[in-house]
């Protein structure tokens, strides 16, 4: 048994839950009314998913080298590029908000009676939605690669 590769697969599922616990936040948060602690804990909870999203790759490449399967498997299949690339714009989709949430934060520091446009807050949130239907995808290629689909 390869210890690594365990490791390597534990960590790497865990940081994806973790991905989508945020996403999941992120979705709760934004609502109609959205005072400064809570403009706060979301800029803090959308910089946890810049770490996490930038871990994922990083023990996603050591999965590619050190993982049992080894970067030829994972290389030739369609299926491990449709969930990278579903990855990608989980990723892509998350600039807007991120871009507003540190928007949102610096104008509500600068004056307490900023209140966030209502315009934005419903393009935010149909962002963060969009990522969370692009981010199931990632599990179902997950599934059928580790059953060998795609190769």
């Amino acid at each position: 048994m390869d210890t690594t590769d365990l490791a390597l697969a534990i960590v790497h599922h865990l940081l994806v839950f973790s991905l989508a616990g945020i996403i999941g936040a992120e979705f709760v948060l934004i609502r109609g009314d959205l005072p400064a602690a809570t403009l706060k804990r979301l800029a803090a909870i959308d910089r946890h998913y810049g770490i996490i999203a930038a871990l994922i790759i990083v023990v996603g490449i050591g999965r590619l080298v050190w993982g049992l399967k080894g970067w030829e498997f994972y290389v030739h299949n369609w299926v491990f590029w449709a969930k990278m690339t579903a990855f990608a714009i989980v990723g892509l989709l998350s600039i807007i908000p991120t871009v507003r949430f540190i928007s949102w934060n610096r104008q509500a520091s600068a004056d307490p009676s900023f209140a966030v446009p209502l315009g934005e807050l419903a393009s935010v949130k149909t962002y963060i939605r969009a990522e969370a239907l692009v981010f199931l995808l990632i599990p179902v290629f997950a599934a059928a690669m580790a059953r060998g689909y795609g190769i």
